[in-house]
């Protein structure tokens, strides 16, 4: 993998703290809502997981439009669209004091769907043999984002409350705007050809390849939400283990999950290799799920089942991104990461929903053993998806080498 330019470096940091302070903002209720959420009048397991999982909703109404229109008119105006609406569902959550108020300020939160345009706007400004890195840096820095909102969480909330975290929210996403005008560069092509027309976006959504990859993240989000309905009940009320003090868990599981990103992130240069490691990932998150639900009052195994999910998360957080961007149009690329992202948070509302339901028949440990399952259908996808890009990628080969003088 070469060496990252100063050019590369300076917008891999930039666009990593960009989207990493709006995913810390979504990621900071996480460890207290479900707690939060059980004291409300009329909480119920499905309203729980509905009122943590809808902002993908409002993913999926905009993510694809907002991609199309990063692609027309620059990555930066519309990205600004996207986090002027995430600020404006924090405050409409905060200003709530029911579960129904709150999850309509998800969902407009969930309207401010820049994730694509600004992965796409990391690929603009990158080379592509430098992709990988660049995606591993943001992965990393969504990593740290998740662990910060971990251990910030549970005090913030004891100090603000829940509505104190949502206007966190929207402070932060104003931060993220001024990061993008202040300090990203803009990408000297920023709009898409003309010739890009309707028709080839659905082709570009049909290949099989995309597909895969946005079936995987479907999956990897789903699975996430669904844990996080779980993840603090059983905290709390099997390991014992106060909301005040989850940080002492979640720090060293995030610091091993970093060090896992970093070792691992050089194995990426190649498609192959990406595949290869998100057919392992897949295996160890379907592992990790299933030792949440057997480790019962066990702190330390329930310690390493969580350092194995976060660890596996974090690498197919940097690896799905990094292969999209790769393998589709560059002209097309807006849309693609928009659609990538759009199954990435139908797979938060499916999974957030999912969650809630379960969570209402058999409890926190059932969640867990039905998300586990759900790894036995993400598996064979992945596997048949490697076979059919292998086949493509060697296909491509061929034909470069022939078309040599």
């Amino acid at each position: 993998m070469s060496k990252l330019t100063s050019l590369e470096l300076r917008s891999a940091l930039t666009l990593a703290c960009v989207i990493s302070l709006r995913l810390f903002g979504l990621f900071l209720i996480m460890p207290v809502f479900s707690l939060y959420a059980k004291t409300m009048p009329g909480s119920t397991g499905f309203m729980i997981g509905l009122a943590l999982g809808v902002y993908g909703i409002g993913q999926v109404l905009l993510q694809i439009p907002l991609g199309l229109l990063s692609d027309r008119i620059g990555r930066k105006p519309a990205i600004t669209l996207g986090l002027l609406l995430f600020a404006l569902g924090g405050l409409i959550a905060a200003m709530s004091h029911t579960l129904t108020g709150i999850a309509i300020g998800r969902a407009v939160q969930g309207m401010g769907a820049v994730a694509g345009a600004g992965i796409a706007l990391a690929a603009d400004l990158t080379a592509e043999e430098s992709r990988g890195k660049v995606m591993g840096i943001i992965g990393v820095s969504i990593g740290l984002a998740f662990l910060l909102a971990l251990i910030l969480g549970p005090p913030l909330e004891a100090i603000a409350g829940l509505p104190g975290l949502f206007a966190a929210t929207s402070i932060l996403a104003l931060v993220s705007l001024a990061l993008l005008w202040l300090i990203v560069p803009t990408p000297v092509r920023a709009r898409a050809p003309a010739a890009a027309g309707f028709g080839q976006v659905l082709a570009m959504l049909r290949d099989s390849r995309m597909l895969v990859l946005n079936g995987s993240v479907f999956f990897l989000h789903a699975l996430l939400t669904a844990s996080f309905v779980g993840l603090p009940l059983l905290l709390a009320n099997t390991l014992h283990l106060p909301v005040n003090r989850h940080w002492e868990l979640y720090l060293p599981v995030m610091t091993v999950a970093a060090f896992v990103m970093g070792a691992t992130m050089h194995h990426m240069r190649e498609i192959a290799q990406s595949l290869r490691i998100v057919m392992v990932c897949v295996v160890a998150i379907g592992l990790a799920l299933l030792g949440f639900a057997l480790s019962g009052s066990h702190l330390a195994a329930f310690g390493v089942a969580a350092a194995v999910f976060f660890s596996a998360f974090n690498l197919l957080e940097a690896a799905l991104p990094s292969l999209v961007s790769r393998l589709a149009p560059a002209h097309l690329r807006g849309a693609a990461m928009g659609a990538y992202s759009t199954s990435q948070f139908v797979g938060a509302f499916v999974g957030g929903t999912f969650g809630g339901i379960v969570l209402g028949r058999l409890g926190p440990h059932g969640v867990f053993v039905c998300a586990a399952a759900l790894t036995l259908l993400w598996l064979p996808l992945v596997m048949s998806g490697a076979r059919r890009i292998g086949r493509t990628a060697v296909l491509d080969a061929r034909a470069a080498q022939s078309a040599l003088p």
